[in-house]
């Protein structure tokens, strides 16, 4: 069924001004997003056979660039904009945990790194940035690339500490493989970053390791 045909009140655009963006299923907002279908493909089904090839909405989104771009009717143009929508989501969710303040409990701070790193397809060093009162001054991404004590900079993370004057750090970083198991080079890191900042009254309260839809805290392990 191509959009013209349906109802006016039943179309994607018109559905998600009169109930809300939650009303619509994956095929119509990825429909809403992609605006045109390809040929032989309207759009909704177009939307619904690139579901159905990646599995979900988020194995479409995360999809790496070169199998997104295999697909006909995928061009760069489009998976831009599929990222765009993707790192928007992800500064809107980092935006919103910043202006509340604090992470309530483990599984709030987990929840909150898992999601904001879990789908990157290199390695991701980051920091939250905390108040005495464990309240989010910043949290920021710090370093990219394979971690370990030759790409993390435990000078840099003692600076941004100073310059925002926290009381204590949470570590975390992915595994794209999607496997949570702390490796020994970041054990490792962990120890080098916690001595740096102990120098200067700063605690380490985590090193969080997310691997796909798992992740791993190294305090619970006792290894902090």
């Amino acid at each position: 069924m191509s959009i013209k045909s349906m109802r006016h009140e039943e179309q994607p655009r018109e559905k998600l001004l009169n109930e809300g963006a939650q009303a619509l299923t994956d095929v119509e907002l990825l429909a809403l997003l992609l605006r045109t279908g390809r040929q032989g493909l309207g759009v909704l089904e177009f939307s619904r056979f690139l579901l159905n090839e990646f599995g979900s909405l988020g194995g479409l989104m995360t999809a790496p660039r070169s199998e997104l771009l295999n697909i006909a009717g995928m061009g760069p143009a489009r998976y831009a904009e599929l990222q765009a929508v993707l790192e928007l989501g992800r500064r809107h969710l980092k935006e919103e945990v910043q202006r509340q303040g604090v992470l309530h409990n483990p599984q709030a701070t987990r929840q909150f790194l898992s999601v904001w790193l879990r789908h990157r397809q290199q390695e991701v060093f980051a920091c939250l940035f905390l108040d005495a009162q464990h309240r989010i001054i910043s949290a920021k991404e710090m370093f990219y690339g394979t971690i370990d004590s030759a790409s993390v900079h435990p000078r840099e993370i003692v600076r941004q500490s100073l310059q925002y004057n926290a009381a204590a750090v949470i570590l975390a970083h992915n595994h794209p493989s999607g496997i949570a198991e702390p490796s020994q080079a970041d054990r490792q890191i962990t120890d080098v970053v916690k001595n740096a900042l102990q120098l200067i009254d700063v605690r380490v309260i985590d090193h969080i390791v997310i691997g796909g839809h798992q992740t791993t805290s190294l305090a619970e392990k006792g290894w902090i």
